[in-house]
């Protein structure tokens, strides 16, 4: 789309947002259930964009992008109207007689930029908490994952009215011709320099932003921890979606006392989930293009090679790796690694590695495996990070009970159910001033009484 049809688009949502159909709870959830019943219908759809564009099975479709979508919709409809509500706060007595409230609206006409690596998921989930905020949308799908964008193409314009959602695809002249337009808000999920051209163009017009980002979410094993259990949930988290994930344990610090034993963990419970010949596994997906493809190998050093390393690159299909004995100088150190690479670390004490996350961007996630109440505390209290699990990977950002979101280098504001929802609404304070009481202590001319009576209330 060109820069003006896009500005028409932009106004035609101006106008509809302006007439005030999006604040009823009833045209909100509407909306969300026709969305439901859609993505419900075109699954199998779904699934095959999914397998062309990332080489994903339909277990694994379902379960992190199609189930997660559902999931967040589902709870957005039993509770959107309570999100709605007008909370009453307490009114100080100098401004008796009044009430006060807190009025939840929405910002109107939103932008939504999502990624390639889970380009259903992040594209429809802060969709669906936009909506139920009441506000409109346009969508900005990744030009990487062409498949999955036309599917979500066809479902938003089976359900919306271009006026109420709409979907620009393309590439990056695409993006700037959105970017220089003036939203209400932009979410934007992806890569940090991006995020920074996000922001950056976001401040021409003042508009607020959440940056969904990245950066090297550390795993922390402890020698006391379960270590048969932590490897398979390591593998899990690593090498769903082929490393591919925002949230993927980028890089192993386990303690040097049970170093050797854990590493022969990671072997045999990677073998065991993608079996002796992972190239051949069909539900094991694929790296998205092959600028990342040669990106990942570049990263792969053989000399520390413990598991993996054959790679497909007509299917652009790269082995789970194992690294061992890997320093912060190596090169797969000195970048979020987006692929199937695990480097494993040694540590010997706690200082030490809360030190060295600490010197780093903040993370997105931190994963930490210990038995120890007192470690656990100390390593979630010291290190900055967006969140996390104890003694397992991933699953935080599986539910609508807890917003998800970065810190610093890995992003600002969160989402997921009741921060969703707040994310997409301002919240107006108002207070309603009876009329049958007037309090002149605020008026001129003062006087040593008035004085007295507005110290006796603020104080």
């Amino acid at each position: 789309m060109t820069n003006s049809e896009i500005q028409d688009l932009l106004n035609s949502q101006r106008s509809f947002f302006a007439g005030g159909v999006t604040l009823s709870s009833e045209y909100r959830i509407n909306a969300l259930k026709k969305l439901k019943n859609s993505i419900k219908a075109h699954e199998a759809d779904i699934m095959a964009a999914l397998k062309t564009d990332l080489g994903k099975g339909s277990q694994e479709s379902y379960m992190c992008e199609v189930g997660l979508t559902l999931s967040e919709i589902s709870y957005m409809l039993s509770h959107v109207k309570r999100f709605m509500r007008e909370r009453t706060v307490a009114t100080p007595l100098a401004q008796f007689a009044s009430r006060s409230y807190v009025k939840p609206s929405p910002y109107g006409n939103v932008l939504v930029m999502s990624p390639w690596n889970y380009p259903f998921l992040l594209t429809m989930e802060p969709l669906v908490d936009a909506l139920a905020a009441g506000n409109t949308a346009i969508v900005k799908p990744s030009a990487y994952s062409p498949a999955t964008s036309e599917i979500i193409k066809n479902i938003i314009s089976e359900c919306f009215k271009p006026e109420y959602v709409a979907v620009v695809t393309g590439g990056r002249a695409e993006n700037t011709c959105l970017l220089d337009a003036d939203f209400d808000y932009i979410f934007f999920t992806g890569s940090k320099a991006v995020g920074r051209e996000v922001m950056r163009h976001a401040a021409e017009h003042l508009t607020p932003v959440t940056l969904e980002l990245g950066g090297k979410s550390p795993c922390i094993v402890a020698p006391d921890a379960n270590l048969k259990l932590a490897a398979r949930r390591i593998v899990f988290g690593k090498y769903l979606n082929c490393g591919q994930t925002c949230v993927a344990p980028d890089y192993v610090l386990c303690h040097r006392s049970v170093y050797e034993q854990f590493i022969d963990y990671l072997k045999k419970e990677t073998i065991r989930q993608f079996g002796e010949r992972p190239l051949d596994n069909p539900e094991y997906g694929k790296i998205i293009n092959e600028k990342h493809f040669n990106r990942i190998l570049g990263l792969i050093d053989k000399k520390k090679l413990v598991l993996g390393g054959a790679c497909d690159e007509t299917a652009l299909r790269i082995e789970p790796v194992i690294m061992r004995d890997v320093t912060y100088d190596d090169a797969v150190m000195q970048e979020e690694i987006f692929g199937p690479l695990l480097p494993v670390l040694p540590y010997d004490d706690d200082e030490t590695i809360i030190s060295q996350i600490n010197s780093h961007d903040h993370p997105l996630a931190l994963y930490v495996f210990s038995n120890s109440r007192s470690f656990v505390r100390k390593i979630t209290s010291r290190i900055s990070f967006g969140g996390g699990c104890v003694n397992d990977t991933i699953i935080h950002l599986a539910t609508s009970n807890m917003g998800f979101g970065g810190v610093g280098g890995s992003g600002m504001g969160s989402y997921h159910g009741r921060d969703g929802f707040d994310t997409f609404t301002h919240k107006k304070s108002i207070v309603d001033k009876k009329t049958w009481l007037d309090l002149p202590m605020r008026y001129q001319p003062y006087s040593s009484f008035m004085d007295k009576m507005i110290r006796m209330f603020l104080k």
